[in-house]
């Protein structure tokens, strides 16, 4: 039996664009030459990365298992990257907890004028000592509940009581 008899109909065409190919010219489509031009690398280099480098193994510091961290330093110890602001306490009734009503001014998007805004802030008071008109120092922290995200630090003035 010859072979175009036992080959199928696909494989024939297979066979006659192979034919072609070697027969013709040889050239490189448009999009084929750009991609390695475009990508600026030759085939055999691996991508270069863009994220920050890991430091070297000996510029790592290791921790025996077992062994107690170093001592944090006065640095660590501030966390000056948290915001501080100043405000009144308006409310004193419950456990460790007191909340202060900031008020600042905010330029008013359409009318340009200045507007008082306030916005009231729960804010952990470990021996309850700050009360009603007292104006405080209150410090972000992480989450202690729900909703308090702020430590008061100072106590700024108190009332005048009469």
């Amino acid at each position: 039996m010859s072979e175009s008899k036992t080959k199928p109909a696909a494989a024939k065409g297979a066979a006659k664009a192979k034919d072609t190919k070697a027969s013709g010219p040889k050239s490189v489509p448009p999009k084929a030459a750009a991609k390695p031009a475009a990508k600026g690398g030759s085939k055999g280099k691996a991508p270069v990365s863009k994220g920050p480098k890991a430091p070297p193994v000996s510029a790592r510091q290791s921790v025996p298992p077992g062994a107690a961290p170093a001592a944090p330093t006065e640095a660590r110890k501030e966390h000056g990257f948290r915001r501080k602001i100043i405000g009144t306490v308006v409310g004193d009734k419950m456990a460790k907890t007191v909340v202060v009503e900031v008020i600042r001014k905010a330029m008013h998007p359409m009318y340009k004028k200045y507007v008082r805004v306030s916005n009231k802030y729960k804010a952990h008071d470990e021996n309850n000592v700050y009360k009603v008109g007292d104006t405080v120092e209150i410090m972000e922290h992480r989450p202690i509940s729900r909703d308090k995200r702020w430590l008061v630090t100072r106590l700024v003035s108190r009332p005048v009581e009469a």
